[in-house]
């Protein structure tokens, strides 16, 4: 007796292909019980410390960070540029590491959490550096990118239908949030207003309508997913 599908040899008693484990039949043969070709394959149990894994990647992120702050206390006898490098070490930390420390992390907190770091960093920056772009074009730059991409998350994660729709007004806010960070920069540094934010305004406007539209027309949506599994 043969599988149907892959064609490989089987013996009486076979249940399962061991190969393609495509179920064994045949209209003509009973099934009947007998000594299997072939062992059966159980994989080894993998064993996974995440705990442990946690704590060698914060060791990573913790060895830099002291060394190269104790090198610029040496070199400088100040804290200088070590700060943006620990500062720098510390988002990354935030982002790919501490979410993990959860068992179940929810991204809707986490954003919100890896904004008002980003944001503490940048007030770093300003006051090591002297300047006063914080309040006029930092803080609300990286305000109102944390809301959109925090409302974003929020509702693909629990919405169950309308993410065409969802991405859609991301792109448009997107585009929106384009021309306000060319005012921020004007107003902060008195520059010429330009218009330069009009050309990804427009670009990111006409992908957000194109998914409005394609969420809206199901025949061309229904298309879609076949095609490209939307």
């Amino acid at each position: 007796m043969y599988c149907v599908k892959c064609g490989v040899e089987l013996k009486d008693g076979e249940k399962f292909c061991p190969l393609c484990k495509t179920m064994v039949f045949h209209p003509d043969i009973p099934p009947q019980s007998g000594e299997k070709a072939y062992p059966e394959y159980v994989p080894p149990a993998r064993r996974f410390n995440r705990f442990g894994t946690l704590f060698v990647l914060t060791f990573m992120f913790l060895i830099p960070a002291v060394i190269t702050f104790l090198i610029d206390l040496k070199i400088s006898g100040a804290v200088r540029w070590s700060g943006y490098v620990v500062g720098g070490l510390a988002l990354g930390y935030i982002a790919f590491v501490l979410p993990f420390w959860f068992r179940n992390p929810n991204p809707v907190i986490f954003i919100p959490c890896f904004g008002a770091a980003a944001t503490l960093f940048l007030l770093y920056i300003c006051l090591a550096n002297g300047g006063g772009w914080f309040l006029s074009l930092a803080f609300p730059i990286s305000g109102i990118a944390t809301l959109i991409l925090t409302a974003v998350v929020a509702l693909v994660k629990y919405l169950k239908k309308g993410r065409l729709y969802v991405f859609g007004g991301a792109f448009i806010a997107l585009g929106g949030f384009s021309i306000l960070i060319e005012m921020f920069i004007c107003i902060t540094f008195g520059t010429r207003f330009v218009f330069w934010s009009i050309y990804p305004f427009v670009s990111f406007l006409m992908i957000g309508l194109l998914l409005i539209v394609i969420a809206i027309c199901k025949p061309l949506r229904k298309s879609l997913d076949k095609r490209f599994f939307l």
